[in-house]
């Protein structure tokens, strides 16, 4: 088993079935239909969006790389929804448009995993050298992977990739340490996932889980994040109280959660 394989198995979560096909077969519940997408016209541009209907309050709206998102209570009729979405249609609009420009940001940050391909670590920019033996110069910001110079794209990739692993795992080890102790919190474990848009989550077990493409940020981007999941240790929600919290061991967050909506790194991908 290769390491890329491995590492897909380490940051993808499985799922095991509870039900066995018995004789003769038991009627099973219907799968929920998928949500239809739709589209409105707002300006001079058809959006669309997708709908769903969710045990909740009020109407609401998300904007991601996977387009507009509308969730909205089962009482609500189209029409209602589509005017909410109309009276929002700024703020829809100026969000797509970021995630579209993000999305040319990502593409025109593709990855030559190859002798002098450069990614981002850290914040600031490394580049990759093949031949020699493996090692890390700081003072250059090379990353000598130990591959013969005619090594594939995806050999230099996967070494790559456990490179950045491996360090995202000793620094985030270590400045989780340092939050808790900073907010008196005990968290049980850390482990790493590979999203992309998702950062970090904490549970009320005190489970801790950080994307390890965090390593690509700047020091302090990472310590917002960090800082942000063991603050859920004391509020697990995004009350005023639990932004005082984080405010106690970062008064700038501010600063440091609007440069993380802004992030646009490269996919990685071959």
């Amino acid at each position: 088993m290769t390491l890329s394989k491995r590492l897909a198995g380490l940051f993808k979560s499985s799922q095991l079935s509870l039900f066995r096909e018995i004789e003769p077969p038991a009627a099973t519940p219907a799968t929920p239909a998928a949500p239809r997408p739709r589209s409105l016209l707002l300006g001079d541009r058809a959006v669309g969006y997708e709908l769903r209907r969710a045990r909740r309050r009020s109407i609401g709206f998300t904007v991601s790389a996977e387009g507009l998102k509308v969730s909205a209570p089962r009482w609500v009729g189209l029409p209602e929804i589509e005017a909410a979405l109309r009276g929002k249609q700024g703020w829809i609009l100026r969000k797509l448009a970021e995630q579209q420009e993000r999305a040319r940001r990502q593409h025109a940050a593709q990855v030559l995993w190859g002798e002098g391909g450069q990614l981002p670590y850290l914040g600031q920019v490394l580049t990759l050298r093949l031949g020699g033996l493996a090692r890390y110069e700081p003072a250059s910001r090379e990353l000598h992977l130990g591959l013969p110079a005619e090594a594939d794209p995806a050999q230099v990739r996967e070494a790559a990739l456990a490179w950045l692993a491996g360090r995202a795992r000793a620094l985030f080890e270590q400045r989780c340490r340092h939050y808790a102790a900073a907010l008196s919190v005990r968290y049980t474990r850390l482990s790493l996932s590979s999203a992309q848009t998702r950062w970090g989550s904490a549970s009320a077990s005190g489970a801790i889980r950080l994307s390890w493409r965090l390593i690509l940020l700047a020091p302090e981007l990472i310590d917002y994040v960090v800082a942000h999941e063991m603050a859920h240790l004391h509020e697990m929600n995004h009350s005023p109280r639990f932004w005082a919290v984080v405010a106690s061991v970062m008064p700038d967050y501010e600063s440091a959660r609007q440069r993380l909506r802004e992030v646009a790194l490269p996919t990685l991908e071959l």
